[in-house]
């Protein structure tokens, strides 16, 4: 391939190369590959998704009622989103319309599903990136505790004796030498900039989140049943309201309703006091220390579906609208349509997929997903079963290209952020609680918390703190605070109808596949933690014809495209300096900031391709 330039990014994939595989503390198996030049900056980068499911293969003549139960099994980690996009696509497809308790029980759901993959992905999938969890030993827990009580002064837990109590306990746990997912870290690594104080408060959120986050899951369980995987259906929510029944099997009563409350407080007060602020000082921190990379398509290409379902009630479409933004114009923002066949196209000229003519796109409506596994290419260094080195000029990836009417482009929080920040700038009133939070952010992040720790003080805009990795971090802290707010909203409108005596929680007009028409088609989105998600199902004789999911880490993840446009992750990498490439923290950091989806993206074989078993379902 040599040097060539796109979405203006210059790519030279001559120099040492360096290969991440496989990217751990994330959902699935990624692969990436970045050549280095002279200096140790990332000039070229290729990211792979290696594992394959065919999940759309798998629902082909199924009952588009039970769509749900499959496509949640997609992924344990974002659980619940992909079943409510099914069960919004088979809605939109056969005009069903939910009721509005249904509608506020779905929003607490898909909710508290943000705030809990948030509050896990940044302290137990990413804070290892930014915090040298040894480097805690040596902290002192008076200077700790003054550091919380500077950027948290609300956080009720902050005495030296309790930070002395959490060290002593790290000490036990790293002198067992059961060190679980610490024991293969950089520590020490100069690529870590924080100081010793702070990585003992951030370890100590570790614990304080690890402790939190099964108890929110808990919303799942009383509106789903379980989780993970809980229970949806189509034309509403399978849970009945009983508020005065307290041993209705099932049911929805007041002891539940004020648990789920209770819940919903928990997460508003651990966003305000903890999660925020620390990402708000570590962003700092690393600011100050010049780490202002990662941004790659973010400062360029952004988008986000918004939520499509058409309903009169559905204030989340204001609140957090979709739209598109190209090259960096946050003066336009380019209006969305996934039903819109030139707009929403997959590509798979460097995917591991088979297309009549690999030039041309699919909307999904369309869209064919026939394994072809060949690594391949006068780059190629290895075995089908063993790969060295991938050829990115040949089939690649087991990720397809989507592209907004040809363009890569990012989504995610900070695609949102971007969008609805944007959005507040042209006077949308509804998302001025975003541009408070962001103007806020930057305020803390340039003056605040310099002025506190004692460092300089910066004057960074917003639109050059956001397209950042620590600006994608952040926008993942920022949209759980907002979420766990317009959750509790939910609740009290929840509560509302219920006084005034609805308790319809589902609409079964057409539960009968005798009422649907011969066709139909229809699509569902839904603003998932790691992006927009949109699924699309085509129905004939009340059985599934085709269905096809587009996920956030499939647009993040994808390989170049016909025109050799890279994709997020990809773009995210290059340009970016490594402090030691035998230590790939940066790679790590970025990558990481994005919360990869592998098992979502990619669409079970062996190494080889040959068919293992077969299944026959009476």
């Amino acid at each position: 391939m040599g040097t060539y330039e796109t979405q203006g990014f210059k790519l030279d994939n001559s120099g040492k190369r360096v290969v991440v595989d496989p990217v751990c503390r994330i959902e699935g198996h990624l692969r990436v590959e970045v050549n280095l030049d002279s200096e140790n900056v990332i000039r070229n980068a290729v990211s792979t998704g290696t594992m394959w499911r065919g999940l759309e293969v798998i629902l082909k003549g199924r009952d588009p009622r039970d769509a749900w139960a499959f496509t949640e099994r997609i992924c344990g980690v974002c659980t619940g989103c992909h079943a409510l996009t099914s069960v919004r696509a088979v809605e939109d497809a056969l005009g069903i319309h939910v009721p509005l308790n249904a509608h506020l029980i779905r929003e607490m759901m898909a909710k508290t599903l943000q705030v809990h993959d948030h509050a896990v992905h940044f302290y137990h999938l990413h804070a290892l990136d930014w915090v040298d969890v040894v480097s805690a030993l040596s902290a002192d827990p008076k200077k700790t505790s003054e550091l919380q009580q500077l950027v948290s002064p609300s956080h009720p837990l902050s005495s030296p004796g309790y930070f002395r109590d959490v060290q002593t306990r790290l000490q036990k746990f790293v002198e067992s030498g059961q060190l679980g997912p610490f024991t293969n870290g950089y520590w020490g690594s100069k690529a870590y900039v924080l100081p010793a104080e702070a990585n003992l408060m951030a370890v100590t959120h570790y614990l304080e989140a690890l402790d939190l986050q099964k108890e929110w899951v808990k919303v799942h369980t009383i509106f789903g049943g379980k989780n993970p995987h809980p229970n949806y259906m189509v034309g509403g929510v399978p849970c009945a309201i009983n508020v005065n029944d307290v041993g209705a099997v099932g049911a929805i009563n007041m002891e539940r309703l004020n648990f789920v409350q209770a819940r919903i407080q928990e997460m508003i007060d651990f966003n305000n006091n903890v999660y925020i602020p620390d990402v708000l000082a570590i962003g700092t921190i690393y600011k100050q220390a010049g780490w202002l990379y990662g941004g790659g398509l973010s400062a360029l290409n952004v988008a986000d579906y918004g939520t499509y379902e058409k309903v009169p009630y559905d204030f989340s479409t204001h609140q957090l609208p979709g739209g598109v933004i190209l090259n960096g114009n946050w003066d336009e923002i380019n209006p969305i349509d996934p039903r819109d066949p030139e707009q929403v196209q997959e590509f798979v000229t460097h995917s591991w997929y088979k297309y009549a003519d690999e030039s041309v796109g699919l909307h999904p409506w369309d869209g064919i997903t026939e394994a072809h596994y060949a690594p391949e290419g006068p780059g190629f260094k290895g075995t089908r079963t063993k790969i060295e080195q991938l050829d990115e000029s040949a089939k690649y990836s087991w990720i397809k290209s989507p592209r907004w009417r040809g363009n890569a482009v990012e989504v995610g929080p900070l695609s949102r952020y971007i969008l609805a920040y944007a959005h507040a700038l042209q006077g949308n009133k509804w998302c001025q609680r975003v541009k408070e939070q962001v103007e806020s952010s930057a305020e803390a992040i340039n003056s605040a918390i310099p002025r506190a720790l004692g460092l300089p003080e910066t004057n960074y805009s917003a639109k050059q703190l956001l397209p950042t990795t620590i600006g994608r971090t952040l926008a993942r802290a920022l949209e759980s605070q907002y979420a766990a707010e317009m959750m509790m909203d939910d609740f009290n409108q929840l509560m509302g109808n219920i006084k005034a005596g609805d308790t319809s929680t589902a609409n079964v007009e057409k539960w009968d596949p005798s009422t649907w028409p011969k066709e139909a088609k229809g699509v569902g989105t839904v603003a998932a933690p790691r992006g927009m998600l949109g699924h699309w199902i085509k129905i004939k004789d009340g059985r599934i014809e085709n269905y096809q999911c587009v996920v956030p880490t499939t647009w993040n993840g994808s390989p170049r495209d016909p025109k050799g446009q890279i994709g997020a992750f990809e773009a995210s990498l290059m340009n970016t300096p490594m402090v030691n490439p035998e230590q790939p923290l940066e790679i790590l950091r970025t990558i990481h900031s994005f919360d990869p989806c592998l098992a979502c993206s990619t669409h079970v074989m062996s190494p080889d391709g040959q068919e293992l078993s077969k299944v026959k379902v009476r």
